[in-house]
């Protein structure tokens, strides 16, 4: 890295021209790039020797009700001089609306805006946190200041009338982590933390009997306080002087995925049968990532059950990544209303590379669900997450694994969307009610947290 002036009397240190020719002219260099393996075309796949499906015509969809859950951050400088300080917004949204609906404004010649606020029924849900160089007046340094906000975040919402301590974010938490949903003598006592983060001690227990009423825990070490929220380890991603911008799309994910938990625990507790009728839709993959990836086990707990003792229509519909690149390069190869089941094999070696032969299943430690390419009658191409009924993830998953496909990717037809290439109503609608632009959000965003901290 070049020296960068400071006050503007000297010039920026420039890259050198010529250095790229001992790259360029190094033989270890060229023989790594000649040993590189690039992702094959579409053209060279072999798709009959892969699970290739059709979508059963003659289905008949109980879906009444449509869910979607989306939500994106925007990452602001509130002092852009030495040292710089960020802070992030966060924004999250749950949008609901009937198929009824949506077939009476499809049959409509025009449509009229209280036919639209029908599809615009959203709760929003919005968070602060501090990203670098700035700290909570309570706290010592930037990691608990991180801890405390996600804490205080689910302790406050969902903001509803009456008591909301019964139906908070932490307390779907803790329904979530120790099996609650189950009978009592099938629930989990305990959650093991890989590290506190106050002391840094090892495989920290947190038994549900210790927890207090304000969902924390002691910690046996150093008699810490430990917050419920502690199991998601962000902690461990944060650094006080470089700051925790890596943990912003593991979080953003996180969270649209409590909201989608505490949507079927509310529906459970209301009435269980809704969700029979009801297709829920989350933007990006049904996988946890990063610190949060131990969190996939007791989603598959919960959508096992949910699959075994009720029922389940869930979904992730991938927008960007290397599996919607591979689904455009195939898609003149597919015929209308069929889905290609994605295996180990066929992922290894056509989309990202790596051993079509490992025993390890793709994604094992962070998905619950399993991965298709469906292409609908109108040729649209979508890359779907749908849960796989087994209590691991398997390398080579069968139709019999994935239960109610075919209700769910005919009612994932029903709600294409025209604005944007392969869109879904559901998707684009809570997208543009909750994502931040660039222009003017930021901008925005930056001048009112910069007036409000000065």
């Amino acid at each position: 890295m070049g020296y960068m002036s400071k006050n503007g009397r000297r010039p920026n240190e420039l890259a050198s021209k010529t250095s790229h020719i001992h790259i360029v002219n190094d033989p270890v260099v060229e023989s790594f790039i000649n040993d590189c393996v690039l992702p094959k075309s579409g053209d060279e796949v072999d798709f009959p020797s892969y699970n290739m499906h059709s979508v059963q015509s003659d289905v008949k969809s109980p879906i009444n009700h449509v869910f979607a859950i989306d939500g994106g951050y925007t990452e602001i400088f509130v002092k852009n001089e030495f040292p710089s300080s960020n802070i992030s917004f966060f924004q999250f949204g749950a949008s609901g609306f009937s198929m009824d609906d949506l077939n009476e404004i499809a049959n409509k010649a025009f449509i009229s805006p209280d036919d639209i606020s029908k599809l615009k029924n959203i709760e929003r849900f919005k968070l602060v946190l501090p990203t670098k160089n700035i700290i909570i007046k309570s706290e010592k340094n930037l990691t608990n200041s991180v801890r405390t906000t996600i804490y205080n975040f689910f302790m406050n919402e969902p903001k509803e009338q009456g008591d909301s301590k019964k139906s908070n974010f932490l307390k779907t938490l803790s329904w979530f982590l120790f099996e609650e949903y189950r009978e009592k003598e099938l629930q989990i006592n305990k959650w093991n933390l890989s590290t506190c983060p106050c002391c840094g001690s090892s495989n920290i227990n947190l038994i549900k009997e210790t927890m207090s009423t304000s969902f924390t825990f002691q910690c046996t070490e150093c008699k810490d306080t430990i917050y419920l929220t502690d199991v998601f380890r962000l902690h461990e991603a944060i650094d006080n002087e470089l700051g925790a911008g890596g943990i912003l799309g593991y979080l953003t994910n996180l969270l649209e995925h409590v909201i989608l938990i505490h949507l079927i625990k509310t529906v459970l507790e209301i009435k269980k049968s809704l969700l029979n009728e009801m297709l829920l839709i989350k933007d990006g993959p049904l996988g946890f990532f990063g610190q949060t990836a131990n969190l996939h086990k007791p989603m598959r707990s919960l959508t096992n059950y949910l699959l075994t003792t009720h029922n389940l229509f869930l979904a992730g519909l991938e927008k960007s990544g290397a599996f919607v690149e591979h689904a455009n390069e195939i898609s003149k190869e597919m015929k209308p209303d069929t889905f290609l089941l994605l295996n180990n094999k066929y992922i290894y070696k056509y989309i990202i590379p790596g051993d079509p032969e490992s025993k390890e299943p793709y994604a094992r430690t962070s998905y619950y669900s399993g991965k298709l390419i469906y292409k609908s009658k109108d040729d649209r191409m979508y890359v779907v997450t749908v849960p796989i009924d087994n209590a691991e993830i398997l390398i080579a998953p069968k139709i019999t694994d994935y239960k109610n496909i075919d209700v769910i990717l005919k009612s994932i037809e029903k709600l294409k969307c025209d604005m944007y290439d392969n869109a879904l109503i559901p998707i684009a609608l809570v997208n543009k009610l909750v994502s931040l632009s660039n222009h003017p959000s930021s901008v925005i965003l930056e001048k009112f947290a910069k007036k409000s901290i000065g």
